[in-house]
């Protein structure tokens, strides 16, 4: 057997164990999910405040709770993975390289990615917060650029007969809103459903006449 055969049989057999040694690394590491506490639950909390998908004031350090599970949400459906919830070694992976935060534009205003069920609100030029969302079922949520065209701190639906905490309008009937239940799919009958641990936050920073976007 040549010399160079023998040097490429050792690189492949390096790089083999360099992966080998990755995937076990992320795969021994504890299961994270909602209930889960501790050291781990605080790292991840760290790391998912600092790209901006989870806010650091309020947040129950060490405890994986709902707050939390809503930001592995977003995380997990903006770097294309499985939506669940759930912290295991294909969402471990990416937070170790996930994928940047990029807004259409930089203009103040809100934008809510579709595919990934993730609302960016930017402002200064850069995305200040990266939030899970449920748009409406089988692709019922207006698609294109829109301004909220009014804000009700508590909105009544006639249609449906369900209160809409926090409703910002952007379309006729269709509104941006608080909301009980937002799973990790889409869900509702086409407006936004922001979930109550995040809806202040995305009504204090809004006003009418500001851009909101829906696209894919």
């Amino acid at each position: 057997m040549s010399k160079s055969v023998v040097r490429s049989a050792a690189v492949l057999l390096s790089v083999g164990f360099v992966l080998t040694a990755s995937t076990y690394a992320a795969a021994a590491q504890p299961v994270l999910q909602l209930g889960s506490h501790g050291a781990a639950v605080q790292r991840l909390q760290q790391g998912l405040a600092s790209m901006r998908f989870l806010r650091a004031r309020g947040m129950q350090a060490g405890s994986f709770d709902m707050r939390t599970w809503h930001a592995v949400v977003a995380f997990q459906g903006w770097n294309g993975l499985a939506r669940d919830g759930i912290v295991g070694p294909h969402t471990r992976r990416a937070l170790a390289h996930p994928r940047r935060l990029t807004p259409w534009s930089t203009t103040r205003g809100y934008e809510v990615h579709v595919r990934a069920q993730v609302l960016l609100m930017i402002g200064q030029g850069k995305v200040q917060r990266a939030i899970h969302v449920s748009t409406g079922a089988g692709g019922t949520t207006p698609v294109g650029h829109f301004r909220v065209r009014r804000r009700e701190t508590l909105s009544w639906s006639n249609k449906f007969h369900v209160w809409m905490p926090l409703a910002q309008y952007f379309y006729g009937g269709y509104a941006m809103h608080q909301f009980p239940s937002v799973p990790a799919y889409p869900a509702s009958h086409g407006c936004i459903r922001v979930p109550a641990q995040e809806a202040s936050s995305v009504w204090n920073f809004g006003r009418v006449g500001m851009r909101l976007w829906v696209g894919a």
